[in-house]
């Protein structure tokens, strides 16, 4: 069965840090690159970072430097540690396969909301 599982969302305040999991079916995950997005009220869902999976990362502009994403190839999980959080980072935080034709179902996402 297709599945992905977020976990790990919270309350915290400014300057504080957080770690996301995400447990995703094998014909998600394996030899896929994955990605955490994130949808902030009103906005659309946008692209945070990914991982190939030989372990190569990649980040977006806003959080690069404070989040760094790993993959457990043998858990088939994804996790997304987020240091230094801003209020700008308050959004439900979402993991799936980078691109489209390999994505499952979007799971119910883990909410993150950071106080200022």
């Amino acid at each position: 069965q297709v599945q992905l599982v977020e976990s790990g969302g919270g309350l915290v305040q400014a300057g504080g840090s957080l770690t996301l999991s995400c447990a995703a079916s094998r014909s998600i995950f394996s030899g896929k690159v994955m990605a955490w997005y994130r949808q902030a009220p009103g906005k659309q869902r946008e692209l945070v970072a990914h991982i190939t999976s030989g372990g190569v990362p990649n980040y977006a502009d806003s959080v690069k430097g404070r989040f760094t994403i790993s993959r457990d190839n043998t858990k088939t999980t994804v996790n997304l540690r987020m240091n230094n959080l801003k209020p700008e980072d308050t959004a439900v935080y979402y993991c799936n396969a980078l691109l489209q034709q390999w994505r499952g179902a979007w799971g119910q996402g883990t909410q993150v909301t950071v106080s200022s």
